[in-house]
């Protein structure tokens, strides 16, 4: 791999803070430094003049987590921009196990795995996106997409390319017409503009709730080989997987190390923690460290600190008998939605059954656009929805869809909400 054409100027202009790689430096050596040593070096505030002393957290299977004061005193410091050691060795042996990828012993050079930890998937997603893209670039995602990754991708000028999808997700037949226009040695031809980078959600994608399929998944890393681009794998909802076995990743597929992954604890034990990770080929995933240095220096100790304890308390498979139970509830809160459409919504809508994530992609029959439909008309029959224009790039375009989320609200509010949005239909479609 070439890594050099996928990062821009700015990117490639940073280089690292003395600050951070001495503190840093500092902490390792005194980890084993006599008790003689005496140092100067790090910028840090002194912990005596911290106010919070200690903690204790107490999680639903009766774990208890503690801060004692010198526990507390590191949790409330700087840390490494990359994330705290014991967190990220416990993440790259989570990636190991679930995703054996095959770069974990490449070369640092050839694309070798490394770890770094976001404050959120979308920390890291934004970072990425800031380390490849420089105006004019050509950019494949499958539309409709998460919004906030829209409000990330348009700002740096690029040119988005949609991909076409249905319920399996990305379709790769549609991405290979697209890459017809270019030949695969044009790549090697910065005037020819070929696509740099292709992102997806693969599982439970927000709004959609659709997932590629292996299958897919193959031909799309297979097309990446061949018209050489970047694969950003935002993969927030792979632990929101309603049937098993879970299918394989790109990063599973990785020969090359042209896949960044993005992972987050967001829907499993937290949202307000803002704890993600980033998997990548390490001369991207040390491109983005860079850029942690100089905008937030570290994703918050205490919040690493307070996952790595519930983590290490739990082992591997803890955490994924957590996983499960998290899985159980959103199935029945997808249960929940389908029964709900189905009972008040067949015939005056269209939606297919999600394996993954929070939501139900509904197309309303008979209107074109339901913008005004949901965001003036459905609050005043009290039900909240998304109109699905905000999930596009031209968000000014008619859409006929809306997103309804099933993640917090109960089976009998959902039923509620549904014979209200069908009443809202059957207004709207008479007026009409």
């Amino acid at each position: 791999m070439n890594y050099s054409r996928f990062i821009t100027a700015t990117s490639a202009a940073r280089w690292p803070s003395p600050i951070r790689t001495t503190g840093e430096m500092g902490t390792e050596i005194l980890g084993r430094a006599p008790k003689s040593l005496i140092s100067l070096a790090p910028g840090m505030p002194n912990p005596s003049t911290f106010p919070f002393k200690s903690a204790v957290i107490t999680a639903e299977d009766g774990i208890t987590i503690r801060f004692e004061e010198e526990t507390m005193n590191r949790a409330l410091q700087y840390s490494q921009s990359a994330g705290i050691p014991e967190l990220l060795s416990w993440l790259k042996q989570l990636q190991v196990k679930l995703h054996n990828p095959p770069t974990l012993n490449y070369p640092p050079d050839r694309g070798q795995m490394d770890i770094c930890v976001t404050s959120g998937c979308q920390d890291g997603l934004c970072k990425a996106f800031e380390m490849i893209i420089n105006p004019g670039d050509n950019i494949l995602v499958n539309e409709p997409v998460y919004s906030g990754t829209l409000q990330a991708l348009l700002p740096l000028g690029c040119n988005i390319i949609n991909v076409a999808s249905d319920e399996y997700g990305m379709i790769p037949a549609s991405l290979k017409e697209i890459l017809s226009q270019w030949k695969p040695e044009d790549a090697k031809n910065p005037k020819k503009n070929t696509p740099k980078l292709l992102y997806t959600v693969p599982n439970g994608n927000n709004p959609t709730g659709n997932s590629l399929t292996g299958e897919r998944k193959k031909e799309i890393y297979e097309l990446a080989r061949k018209y050489d681009f970047l694969i950003i794998e935002d993969d927030p909802y792979y632990f929101v997987q309603f049937n098993k076995p879970w299918a394989p990743t790109f990063l599973s597929m990785d020969v090359d190390g042209r896949v960044i992954r993005a992972d987050s604890f967001s829907k499993v034990l937290s949202s307000g923690l803002r704890v993600g990770f980033l998997t990548g080929p390490k001369p991207l995933i040390e491109r983005i460290v860079l850029h942690i240095q100089v905008s937030s220096l570290h994703t918050s100790t205490f919040t690493q600190l307070m996952v790595y304890q519930l983590l290490h308390h739990w082992g591997e498979d803890g955490f994924l008998a957590h996983v499960d139970r998290v899985v159980h509830f959103y199935r029945n809160q997808r249960d929940a939605a389908l029964a709900a459409a189905d009972k008040w919504l067949s015939g005056l809508a269209e939606w297919h059954v999600p394996t993954a994530g929070m939501f139900l992609w509904i197309k309303v029959k008979g209107i074109s656009d339901v913008k005004e439909l949901i965001e003036e008309k459905a609050i005043k029959k009290e039900v909240l929805l998304v109109p699905g224009n905000g999930f596009y790039s031209n968000s000014s375009a008619p859409s006929p869809y809306l997103r309804a989320s099933f993640s917090i609200v109960s089976p009998e509010q959902m039923d509620v909400a549904f014979q209200r949005l069908a009443e809202l239909i059957k207004e709207s479609l008479e007026e009409n």
